[in-house]
Order: structure tokens, then C-alpha cells, then sequence
């Protein structure tokens, strides 16, 4: 199988078991912790998603890949203090982390952006994070 088919699933195993073996984060997010690849239908929160995801290959490098993928918090604490504290032991649980990656190695993983805004319904909180994560195979 080609690493556009499998780094991507491995990058997000490896991240996922970052966050959900983090204590900073898991005193947020509960034990075992509220993260999941699609929300659930009957939250509990606050809760962190996998949301967009997009590999590319990395120009210069046959078996390079570049991933971009961001990852949604929610929360309806009243105000943006529990959202920001959820995505800033997010980010110092994931900037320059060294991960193992089945199959793959992890060259870099740089956190790119983040915003929180007010989601329509009036009462939750929805903060966004992009990060970016370059990957070979392995020999």
C-alpha cells in the first residue's frame, strides 16, 4: 500500500495517542478522554474532534507528505477561558512532538494557527487549530 495511503491514518493514530495519554490535556478533556475521529451525537463537554485533513506530496521528496489537519475543541463553559486552555495544552502536547509513526517518519509537526469563535447556536464554544506534519516512509 502507498504511504499516501497509509501515513495519514498512522499520523493521526500517533497524534491521537499523544492527546489522549496527555495529563494537562486529559484534566480537560476527561479520562478517558473526549476525543474522537467524528463528534458525537450527545456530548459531553468540553470535546476535541479530528476535523479537516489534507495530504499532499512534498515537492522534491518521492516519498515525502505533507499533511495539513486541524483539530476542533468545544465547549460551553461561558466564555473562552476553557476553549484556550484546551487548545494550549494541545499545542504543547503536539509542537515539535516527536511521534512514532507506523511505517512512517515524522520529520516535522509545527502548530500553524488557531481562533475561536462563537458558534450560531449562542452557546458553544468552538476553537480551531491547524497544525502541519511532514512524514516519509520508511525504508
Amino acid at each position: 500500500m502507498s504511504a499516501v495511503a497509509t501515513a495519514p491514518w498512522a499520523l493521526q493514530a500517533a497524534v491521537y495517542d499523544r492527546l489522549s495519554q496527555d495529563v494537562d490535556l486529559g484534566q480537560l478533556i476527561g479520562a478517558p478522554p473526549r476525543l474522537f475521529d467524528v463528534a458525537p451525537t450527545k456530548p459531553v463537554y468540553p470535546f476535541v474532534v479530528f476535523a479537516d485533513w489534507k495530504t499532499t506530496p512534498l515537492v522534491g521528496a518521492d516519498d515525502g507528505l505533507a499533511h495539513e489537519f486541524r483539530l476542533r475543541c468545544y465547549s460551553r463553559y461561558e466564555g473562552r477561558l476553557e476553549t484556550r486552555a484546551v487548545m494550549t495544552a494541545i499545542y504543547d502536547a503536539l509542537q515539535d512532538a516527536n511521534l512514532s509513526v507506523d511505517g512512517h517518519d515524522l520529520v516535522s509537526l509545527r502548530f500553524i494557527f488557531s481562533d475561536v469563535f462563537l458558534s450560531p447556536d449562542g452557546q458553544t464554544w468552538n476553537g480551531v487549530m491547524r497544525f502541519r506534519a511532514v512524514t516519509c516512509s520508511r525504508p
